[in-house]
């Protein structure tokens, strides 16, 4: 009989919003560059002159993953690795040098990380943390719906790959990422405190962000933006990277616009241990959302089970007992082998449900901008330039509207039980399962490729 292990979790339940984002805005967030410390700092006391105030080359709002992604990317490129480099976060993990401890218990807050993003990780020296801590690859996908109608299974060796992808903690992630960043000479210095208001310089029409500071120094900075922190401190930096989340604080200021919708779902989470080391991802489609089972080593899982909000309301009341038989008896039924995980106990809070691909598409998004960066240094081109930025856009703009557009797709098509739909669907699969070329495009675009699932 497997045990839940996860008992700590919050709950909060509210919808979720997929995003159409805006990549440049007509505001400039823009500096020549001045060195910094050559180590992570905490920079703390606030400053008691203006001309006091740091200025940077580059200043990352959010030290979460994706902001820690492009940091390690930075530190690492040839021709960035010299850039200073401000992080602002009001995290105190990011100067908490505690090391996670393998035998902890495992966290149910993970991601699934690709085979391109594991690449990226390798390239910035951040994987080697990561194999240091639980995780977990698998190369087997089993995927199927509740009509019992369709299913499809993938193998890494129908595409020559030896995984599919990798499951990881976010925690062993973002603690492999600063403790890639402290093994480097970037010059960096890390603010606790979060953005208050930003300001651009005298060539961007002196206009002012947020609080409506006066400009007055900056006229001295050239082209610089001025970032002013809730704890009285404040920065120059000739380019800003809004890494703080899907409520930036950055992109509110920016005046840059998103159009989303909700999905009223929420997604009961809980980390499961099994009796033999589970290798393969299980991903089952019900009618109010999809179940899945993820492998995380040391023979846990972790289990997402997206539903509306009434049902998750409901099943966050159920006992141990209970939530083992709702798992089981949802897992179970509909064609090809199932899992057996035989859950104990139940925790839950609620998280996008999509949010392993999401944090694929941030890092593909921060390892893009510092190619940018360093092509734009290459030819003596000021980092802040937005015909420079423009060359980011062009190259995720495409790529994230993509896979944002097949996720929602997905949504929407289970989320209707209709005889004809369903018939429909479960030929989807079939034809997945069965079709080798679509097949094969369809693990490879899943895998990070940019390349849409189609006939190639």
């Amino acid at each position: 009989m497997n045990r839940l292990v996860s008992k700590n979790c919050t709950w909060n339940g509210y919808g979720w919003k997929i995003m159409r984002r805006a990549f440049c805005s007509d505001v400039p967030l823009n500096v020549s560059g001045t060195s910094s410390s050559g180590t992570i700092n905490d920079h703390g006391a606030k400053n008691e002159h203006e001309t006091a105030a740091p200025q940077f080359d580059i200043a990352i709002i959010g030290g979460g993953l994706v902001g820690m992604g492009l940091a390690c990317s930075l530190a690492r490129m040839p021709l960035t690795k010299h850039l200073s480099v401000a992080i602002v976060d009001s995290n105190p993990a990011l100067l908490n040098t505690t090391s996670i401890k393998k035998d902890d218990p495992p966290d149910p807050r993970v991601s699934t990380v690709t085979p391109t993003t594991i690449s990226l990780f390798k390239g910035v020296g951040a994987w080697k943390y990561i194999e240091q801590q639980r995780h977990a690859y698998f190369d087997k996908m089993q995927v199927w719906d509740y009509t019992g109608l369709g299913f499809t299974r993938y193998n890494a060796r129908d595409v020559n790959k030896e995984v599919l992808g990798c499951v990881v903690e976010n925690k062993i992630l973002h603690r492999s990422l600063l403790s890639c960043l402290q093994d480097t000479d970037l010059q960096k210095t890390i603010f606790s405190s979060r953005l208050a208001s930003m300001i651009s310089g005298p060539t961007s029409a002196s206009k002012a962000l947020g609080n409506t500071s006066s400009t007055e120094g900056l006229r001295d900075r050239g082209n610089l933006t001025k970032l002013e922190l809730s704890d009285g401190n404040s920065l120059y930096a000739k380019l800003v990277v809004g890494a703080d989340g899907s409520k930036s604080r950055v992109r509110e200021l920016a005046g840059i616009k998103t159009t989303g919708w909700n999905y009223s779902q929420n997604a009961i989470i809980c980390t499961v241990e099994h009796t033999a080391e589970n290798r393969c991802a299980w991903q089952r489609f019900l009618p109010n959302g999809p179940l899945a089972l993820l492998p995380i080593g040391d023979r846990y899982s972790n289990i997402v089970w997206t539903m509306d909000p009434k049902e998750s309301l409901s099943r966050k009341t159920m006992n141990d007992d209970e939530f083992v038989r709702a798992v089981n008896h949802a897992l179970d039924g509909g064609y090809g082998p199932r899992p057996k995980p035989q859950v104990s106990g139940g925790g839950a809070h609620t998280v996008h449900p999509l949010a392993g691909q999401g944090v694929n598409m941030g890092f593909g998004d921060a390892f893009a901008l510092c190619k940018v960066i360093s092509e734009g240094v290459a030819v003596g081109s000021d980092i802040g330039e937005v015909s420079l930025l423009q060359k980011y856009e062009a190259d995720r703009k495409t790529a994230n509207i993509a896979m944002m557009a097949i996720l929602d797709g997905f949504q929407k098509a289970y989320s209707v039980d209709f005889g004809p739909l369903n018939f429909i669907r479960a030929a989807a699969l079939y034809g997945a399962n069965y079709i080798p070329p679509l097949k094969r495009n369809i693990i490879s675009y899943a895998s990070g490729e940019q390349r849409l699932p189609i006939f190639t």
